[in-house]
């Protein structure tokens, strides 16, 4: 290997390093890591001077100048006085040894050792890798969930729930509240460990700001933040659900409860829904708990009556089991008043009460929270300590602004607003384009169930249209049954632009007709 790279060569490094929006200078510090670590500069050899390499490069040499002197820093190069910068040794010696030691292994495999045959210092056989198949005590990879491509905002028609709507992201108001945040007094109060404590002043805007619009009050140990509904969720089971604990869960219904419900217990009974969500009859006995969404039922976006969630909780009391529930869309309807909250009924508290504070705008900031009985909570607070101590306190400091200065209040009504329109958009041309498709009556939220003809399945047109750039959701994974129904799948439209719906639309049509003249 040649002592120097010639000027070609660091050209084609430059090139491969360049990525949209890098400076040229950051552009020069990773070509030069990825030579050293990569191999292409072995230990103690000099690199090009500052003025050659900016010569090479066609770039100032100021720019390569301050790169080679933060890869000093970093103990990348080495300064040498009147000599120039060399490889530093060290850093060649540190990646040899992290190359020459045993990998982890993997589920069956030899875990890249050679079958564990190779003979270790002192003639030592070398240890084997462990069979992680056989000390699994779960398989969570295996079980069935809702799956997204990761480059879903690449497609044109991405008819996703749940997912970011860049178009709807309230910028400045976030980045005002974070730069609040990152003042000096406030960095005082966030930055210190906060043990088991949540910030308290998001609880209080939870207390005062978002609970009672739901028709919800709480007293501040009433209330733990969680890193979204779905941790909640997790650290509910974990404490409350064992093996022989019965939870009934809605079918369909949310994937990822079933999922987390199933880690701890065979025991879940399937309850059926119909057109008000989830009924209040003999199928509520004998359980322990029952999960529920009365607000926006998951997947069909159905809403619990007020008769049938009082029935809800008095056979709550009847049967002596608790509900949770999980008002993960805040019913957000598109007419008329919203019912109340299951927990804003609950007399005896027998509701443990599942919120979400950035679902249905930013999904990736992770803040929910649990609302239930002091003496719950407190044991709610203490287990999370032992998973992550708390949420970000920085991420609630800066979401307790948000909310205080009125931007979570203009969010939720432009949000409103947005789905409405998009809503009506997905109803008109689902009418229009494919008519042989049954909708389920949408009242609000950002997504709407569909029924194909019988024997339509979901999976072959979701493939289809696919490849004409349009994403839906097959329904078969919201069933708990094995062999669940084929024909249903879920329509979002919280990510996608209203003008784009129509024409979405008539795409996902013709793959419908495609599938029908290819039987």
């Amino acid at each position: 290997m040649s002592q120097r790279l010639d000027a070609v060569l660091w050209k084609r490094l430059f090139e491969r390093s360049a990525r949209p929006g890098m400076s040229l200078q950051r552009q020069i510090r990773e070509m030069l890591v990825a030579a050293i670590l990569d191999g292409h500069l072995p230990a103690g050899v000099a690199i090009p001077s500052s003025r050659e390499m900016a010569e090479q490069l066609s770039v100032a040499r100021n720019t390569v100048v301050l790169a080679y002197q933060q890869l000093t820093d970093e103990g990348y190069l080495i300064a040498r006085e009147r000599s120039g910068c060399f490889v530093n040794p060290a850093v060649l010696a540190d990646a040899a040894g992290r190359a020459a030691r045993p990998s982890a292994g993997g589920f069956g495999g030899d875990g890249g050792n050679g079958g564990n045959r190779a003979e270790g210092r002192g003639n030592h056989p070398a240890a084997a890798a462990p069979d992680w198949a056989s000390r699994l005590r779960l398989r969570p990879a295996a079980q069935r969930s809702i799956v997204k491509p990761a480059d879903w905002q690449a497609y044109p028609y991405p008819f996703l729930y749940g997912q970011f709507d860049a178009t709807l992201f309230p910028t400045a108001d976030w980045r005002e509240c974070c730069l609040k945040t990152l003042s000096v007094l406030d960095i005082r109060d966030w930055a210190p460990d906060q043990i088991n404590r949540d910030d308290e002043s998001l609880v209080q805007q939870i207390r005062t700001r978002v609970l009672p619009r739901r028709g919800v009050w709480a007293s501040a140990d009433e209330v733990v933040v969680t890193v979204g509904a779905q941790h909640a969720l997790y650290l509910v089971a974990d404490l409350l659900m064992s093996a022989s604990t019965r939870v009934g869960i809605e079918d369909p219904g949310y994937p990822d409860a079933r999922n987390i419900f199933a880690c701890r217990t065979a025991q879940l009974v399937p309850l059926p829904i119909d057109g008000d969500g989830l009924p209040a009859g003999d199928a509520l006995r004998g359980l322990d708990y029952v999960y529920a969404t009365p607000s926006h039922q998951c997947p069909t976006g159905v809403t619990m009556p007020l008769a049938r969630r009082q029935a809800l909780l008095q056979a709550a009391q009847d049967h002596d089991f608790v509900v949770i529930e999980d008002d993960f869309e805040c019913e957000n309807r598109f007419a008329g008043e919203p019912t109340a909250a299951l927990k804003s009924l609950d007399p005896n508290g027998r509701v443990i009460y599942v919120g979400s504070l950035s679902k249905s705008w930013a999904p990736g900031l992770r803040l929910g929270y649990v609302v239930a009985s002091a003496a719950l909570i407190a044991e709610l607070r203490a287990l999370r300590r032992l998973m992550l101590r708390h949420p970000s306190a920085f991420v609630q400091r800066a979401f307790a602004l948000f909310l205080s200065l009125g931007h979570h209040d203009s969010q939720l009504r432009r949000i409103a607003a947005a789905q409405r329109e998009r809503g009506a958009a997905v109803l008109d041309a689902m009418a229009r384009h494919a008519p042989q498709c049954t909708v389920a009556p949408l009242s609000g939220g950002g997504s709407c169930w569909v029924r194909l003809p019988d024997g339509v399945s979901a999976r072959a047109l979701a493939a289809r249209a696919a490849a004409r750039g349009v994403l839906i959701e097959p329904g078969d994974v919201f069933f708990h049954a094995d062999a669940p129904p084929c024909e249903y799948f879920r329509l979002g439209y919280q990510s996608i632009p209203a003008k784009s719906i129509e024409p979405g639309i008539r795409l996902l049509a013709q793959a419908l007709a495609e599938g029908h003249s290819g039987r």
